[in-house]
């Protein structure tokens, strides 16, 4: 439909922010709201608050500094007044003139003068004055106002936003169509869908506006729940398809159950006894399995997907392995050789990797072709055009999030026979919301306590300060034939072409009662809640290796190696070497022929070295939860007992202190995902491109996860159970808009 005042120009610029609809301009939700019916007066400002301010501009200068040019605008009301400082802000000079009335939205802070406040940085707009419109008067000033992300500087900012979406709403005024079941929407006590666009955007006089800054009114909660819903609804449909396709029913009698006990090493955990019921019971039905089995680090994820794949071997069926990396598929491949001498029936087990030489590859895929190879462990090798399968039943993808959408099911399509049961494994622990948004097609089974035998880790941070104490630690570890990783976040480069974190400083950044000292434990006894110093407490002097710059893996190995670490075997690994030179390293560290493995975070997931019992991670504030964690579980699994040491900077972020704090508090992964999630927002979680993360345009996982659940619930109900007060003209409607959202909007993974 034509949009007053978006002419072909202006199309383009908004398509480019993927706005190509009326529908999408009026799901571009404010990102903020002003009270501008009782703005704040400047006599009535407190510092530390967060303030609307209404006022006049009494000047306007730009000031040049060593450190770049500052743009400061002195605002007035009667006798009060308030600076507001822009840094680096040239683009500003000529912008304000006396006399002008401006609303500035930010951080009130105390001036140097007593009676004056000042504001750093604040969001601006410029007022209409007098001679405007009445329409324009109307939606700037004397209401609460929506705020908008710019779509496109200056002339797309938010005065026009607020000026082109309100002729819009006038124009649909009673027309705007709904997509939802009026039953469904008084049951839930949501808005009609044209109330719910009006007042998001325009607020009525009296809204909470608390609620509105949360998204939290009747109308945001109609649009999330809106958007939710739909996304639900397909994956519902989704999962239903599946169901109708023709897959293989297991059997799982005496012998299958028998040829399971032969290989478990441990007694299984009531976590992996439950997950294995859920899958079992999926390979016994004629349907295809699509599920996620979510463990943390060590909860035994590999054994539970070897019982399955015995189940599929039991059946005469092949199994197959896919595995990220060749390190992970050569670590997969020589634990189930290793379990499998138990049993009785020796099944043939065969590796399919990129490195393997040309007469090795054929030879392997001839034995798969002609299915004598019964278990097949491999990387994206298995999905080469070259390999097929005689007789696939089950497919297992290990950290699924590390390969493309499409490569997770390539293994299925192989034409002539019924669809394999596939099992998705990911280590690291996904919240719940996202699972149901990112996975909502698959069914989930979650791993949640650890096998016995796997100890706490130690968990403590430290200031680089206090380096040398840390390296000592370390060394002891060694003389203890122990062995240690030292991980950095960059392979290498200066500070100089590094961008530096906007740190905050920490006065309380001090060891407190750190670790235990291996060496002093038989001797000290400890009382309750009392533990051991791994460091001494005397304070050290200024340390060489502490410095502002962002270290490097390069650097600190050859630094390491000839300085605090002299005399012991230390390697480097990261991702610039060739796959043949990773393998090379890793077999070296895991045959214990180098000490301390210096290392970026190529080491994150795949490497299992039980004699390891040392994590030091430098710049830890510059990691994030889930890569923390991952790296946290390199270590701790052995008998021994294993340390985690986070060292940091003498200046960390507000959000790194609180990273930092969770991971000395905690060891549970779903906790630590729970923050992440809440702290970085589900685009950062692990990349939404690469995880396929469908992309929102009102609702927020993290904020919204109530919404989400609901959501799923009645969507489920919509698809299973047809309400005789939802018409057939209702259901068609919705079925519409589904079809419609699904291939505009979520970018899902397929399930096949």
């Amino acid at each position: 439909m034509y949009v007053r005042g978006v002419g072909p120009r202006v199309a383009e610029m908004l398509r480019a922010k993927g706005i190509e609809t009326a529908e999408d301009l009026l799901y571009h939700l404010p990102f903020r709201y002003e009270d501008r019916q009782n703005p704040r007066s400047l006599d009535e400002l407190k510092a530390g608050e967060t303030a609307s301010v209404i006022a006049e501009v009494r000047g306007a200068a730009l000031l040049r500094t060593r450190r770049g040019p500052l743009f400061e605008m002195t605002l007035g009301q009667g006798r009060c007044v308030m600076k507001c400082i822009w840094f680096h802000a040239a683009y500003l000079e000529g912008k304000f003139h006396a006399g002008q009335s401006v609303a500035v939205y930010g951080k009130v802070e105390p001036s140097r003068s007593s009676s004056h406040f000042k504001m750093i940085q604040p969001q601006f707009e410029i007022l209409p004055d007098e001679s405007a419109d009445a329409e324009t008067r109307l939606l700037e000033v004397g209401r609460i106002t929506p705020v908008y992300e710019s779509l496109g500087g200056s002339r797309l900012a938010s005065r026009w936003q607020r000026k082109v979406i309100f002729n819009l709403l006038e124009t649909l005024r009673g027309a705007a169509p709904e997509c939802l079941p009026q039953a469904m929407l008084e049951r839930l006590d949501l808005p009609d869908r044209e109330t719910a666009l009006r007042e998001a955007h325009f607020p009525r006089e009296g809204t909470p506006f608390a609620e509105l800054q949360a998204a939290a009114t009747p109308a945001h909660r109609r649009l999330i729940f809106e958007e939710l819903f739909f996304l639900e609804l397909g994956l519902e449909l989704k999962r239903r398809r599946m169901k109708e396709r023709a897959g293989i029913a297991f059997a799982t009698n005496e012998k299958v159950r028998e040829a399971i006990r032969e290989v478990l090493p441990f007694h299984p955990t009531a976590a992996q006894k439950r997950a294995l019921g859920e899958i079992v019971a999926d390979m016994r039905a004629p349907a295809p399995m699509r599920r996620l089995l979510q463990g943390d680090v060590g909860s035994g994820k590999t054994i539970v997907a070897l019982q399955a794949m015995l189940v599929a071997m039991e059946n005469g069926y092949q199994a197959a392995l896919m595995a990220p990396t060749e390190i992970l598929a050569t670590q997969h491949f020589l634990a189930a050789r290793k379990l499998l001498e138990r049993s009785s029936r020796k099944p043939r087990i065969v590796l399919l990797t990129g490195s393997l030489d040309e007469d090795r590859k054929r030879w392997n895929r001839g034995l798969i072709n002609r299915g004598e190879a019964q278990l097949v462990i491999g990387t994206h090798a298995l999905i080469e055009e070259k390999v097929e399968f005689d007789r696939l039943g089950l497919v297992v993808v290990d950290e699924q999030h590390r390969f493309g959408v499409l490569q997770r099911f390539k293994l299925m399509k192989k034409p002539g026979q019924a669809e394999p049961d596939v099992l998705v494994m990911t280590a690291t622990p996904i919240p719940r919301t996202l699972a149901l948004s990112l996975y909502g097609d698959l069914d989930l089974s979650v791993l949640d306590e650890l096998p016995p035998g796997r100890t706490p880790i130690v968990t403590r941070r430290v200031t680089d300060e206090r380096a040398d104490e840390v390296w000592e630690f370390v060394r002891k570890q060694v003389r203890l034939r122990r062995q240690a990783y030292v991980v950095y976040p960059v392979i290498e480069g200066t500070k100089d072409d590094q961008p530096e974190l906007d740190f905050s400083r920490d006065p309380e950044n001090e060891l407190e009662n750190a670790f235990e000292d291996p060496a002093r434990a038989k001797t000290k006894p400890k009382s309750k809640g009392e533990s051991a110093e791994l460091f001494p407490r005397a304070r050290q002097e200024a340390n060489p290796w502490a410095k502002s710059g962002l270290k490097s893996a390069v650097e600190m190995h050859e630094k390491l190696r000839t300085g605090p670490l002299a005399g012991l075997r230390v390697g480097l690994l990261h991702g610039r070497l060739d796959a043949d030179e990773k393998e090379v390293i890793m077999r070296r560290f895991q045959r214990g022929e180098i000490d301390v493995l210096v290392a970026t975070t190529v080491i994150e997931v795949g490497v299992d070295v039980p004699n390891a019992t040392v994590m030091v991670v430098e710049h830890a504030e510059r990691f994030g939860l889930a890569q923390l964690h991952q790296l946290r579980g390199r270590v701790g699994r052995g008998a021994a007992k294993s340390f985690c040491i986070l060292m940091t900077g003498a200046r960390v972020s507000p959000l790194g202190e609180e990273r930092l704090n969770a991971m000395v508090r905690t060891q549970d992964g779903f906790e630590l995902a729970e923050l992440d999630l809440a702290l970085r927002g589900p685009g950062e979680f692990f990349g939404t491109r690469q995880a396929g993360l469908p992309e929102f345009r009102v609702a927020n996982l993290a904020r919204d996860r109530q919404l989400l659940e609901l959501a799923k619930q009645e969507a489920a109900r919509f698809a299973t159970r047809p309400e005789p007060a939802v018409s057939e003209a209702e259901r068609a409607r919705v079925w519409a808009r589904l079809k419609e959202a699904w291939q505009r909007r979520y970018g899902l993974v397929e399930a096949g």
